[in-house]
């Protein structure tokens, strides 16, 4: 039977990468706040708090309406991130799959074709149109 030593030498790869790993985040988690502190970024001024992307003032009712196109640019974006996060790794793994090739090939086709009704939905809601 090992002796406690031994043990606990066989632990200190993990608790060594577990130390550097806190230590890393602690820099770049606490280097930034303490950075932008010392510049004076906190400090909010009437430009800090003026409407930036979706155009609607950032402190007013939270019954406010918002334009539906707001809506429909985020499911556009949605489609086409689920599109490349889906469609890369499937085709880097397309050339391993082997038998289950024809059905790996299907089931994309069906989850493209469902990604293409999508883009026809905005399509038909003026989502493209720029103003």
């Amino acid at each position: 039977m090992p002796d406690a030593a031994a043990l606990s030498l066989e632990y200190l790869p993990i608790l060594l990468f577990l130390g550097v790993a806190i230590a890393f985040a602690c820099i770049f988690v606490g280097l930034p706040i303490l950075v932008s502190n010392a510049a004076g970024t906190a400090k909010p001024y009437a430009d800090k708090l003026t409407e930036y992307e979706s155009g609607f003032p950032a402190f007013s009712s939270a019954r406010g309406k918002f334009d539906v196109r707001f809506y429909l640019v985020t499911i556009l974006f949605i489609i086409f991130d689920l599109e490349v996060a889906f469609l890369f790794p499937w085709a880097v793994s397309l050339q391993h799959m082997g038998p289950d090739l024809i059905f790996a090939w299907v089931s994309m086709m069906i989850f493209l074709a469902l990604l293409t009704i999508g883009f026809i939905y905005e399509w038909k809601k003026g989502a493209l149109d720029w103003e």
